[in-house]
């Protein structure tokens, strides 16, 4: 994902350790001068060619490498160790924060990345063979500190079931966000956990709505509470939760309509069904391709209903992934899963170590 910020990082290391060293040149004597009294020809023999063969050969050899040079190579040949300075970190400073930017990298995260990166770099010995583990490996280091720790539901679930309640989750977020989709997703991983479910149709305000949630409850053997399109989709709610009482249900998925994050009519209308049903958890459903307006509509939805956990879909095919490592450290909320395609197994939780390893760090 952070494939332009690896090849930048690795030429910007080059940089800076060529300036602790002199390349030393090869000097090549030139021919004796013939002698103006003999008429015979020069022998032919021009500048020797060594030097110029062996640099075109290294040349050879650099395009023919497999890796073209990305974020951190640092190439030494006669120093062991190199001690970066202030001043040479502070050179490539604003363009390593660029390239963070340009990859969905909310402002604020990438700031805190490159001052923890300056911090543990400079004035740091680093071996010239591991320079480039080093800094790869603190960059892990300060993403990892970044991410929110996401919880396990199931864990929540088993918890309040141990009550004799059913454990209610909310889902919310803006139009196409693919919110419907999602919650049949999680009813599909909870059920394979033996966790029984039932779905809320709370969405009573798109067309089809109903339709298509009821269709993902008859594929997955989910029971669907709903009602007329235009009811009070709190009321739906509540009655769902007073089915799996009844039934021993374990958890409730509330479905909801999709909704502007900068409507406040229809913020108050999804505080009113939150205020309602009581959910135990309110997940915020966001596009992980979105970019940095996911970070402005999840805080509006936080400040009506207060979220507790982040999804974010369509991740398959973020080729950025700042989306994600941004999200959770600007709003400080986790993200528990990351929806990974259409089928209802493509879905997955969110696992920090994972998610950097998908980076390419």
């Amino acid at each position: 994902m952070f494939s332009k910020l690896k090849e930048k990082l690795k030429s910007w290391t080059k940089k800076v350790t060529e300036k602790t060293e002199e390349i030393p040149t090869e000097i090549v004597e030139t021919p004796k001068k013939q002698s103006k009294k003999k008429n015979t020809a020069p022998k032919k023999k021009e500048i020797p060619e060594k030097p110029i063969k062996e640099e075109t050969k290294l040349i050879q050899e650099e395009e023919l490498k497999p890796d073209k040079p990305g974020f951190f190579k640092k190439a030494f040949s006669n120093i062991h160790k190199v001690t970066i300075s202030e001043k040479e970190f502070e050179i490539y400073e604003e363009e390593l924060q660029m390239l963070l930017l340009e990859n969905n990298v909310a402002f604020e995260v990438a700031e805190k990345i490159v001052q923890g990166l300056k911090i543990k770099i400079i004035g740091k010995e680093i071996n010239k063979k591991e320079i480039e583990i080093d800094i790869k490996n603190t960059l892990k280091e300060i993403i990892k500190d970044i991410l929110i720790e996401p919880f396990e539901i199931k864990e929540k679930i088993k918890e309040k079931k141990s009550k004799g309640e059913p454990y209610v989750i909310l889902f919310c977020g803006i139009n196409g966000t693919g919110k419907t989709t999602t919650i049949a997703k999680i009813a599909n991983s909870l059920k394979k956990q033996n966790i029984s479910c039932v779905l809320a149709a709370g969405d009573t305000f798109r067309a089809a709505s109903i339709e298509q949630i009821t269709h993902h409850g008859d594929k997955l053997g989910i029971k669907v509470i709903s009602q007329d399109y235009g009811t009070d989709p709190a009321s739906v709610g509540f009655d769902a939760i007073k089915y799996a009482k009844k039934n021993a249900i374990d958890c409730v998925l509330i479905d909801t309509a999709g909704r502007m994050h900068t409507s406040k009519n229809l913020l108050n209308e999804i505080e009113k069904i939150s205020r309602v049903t009581k959910p135990d958890l309110k997940l915020f459903i966001g596009e992980s391709i979105t970019g940095n307006d996911v970070i402005e509509q999840l805080k509006s939805f936080d400040s009506s209903i207060g979220i507790d956990g982040i999804v974010l879909t369509k991740a398959d095919i973020d080729d950025k992934g700042g989306t994600a490592l941004s999200v959770g450290y600007a709003t400080k909320k986790p993200i528990l899963y990351l929806g990974t395609g259409q089928e209802y197994h493509e879905i997955e939780q969110f696992d920090k170590d994972k998610f950097i390893e998908r980076l390419g760090l």
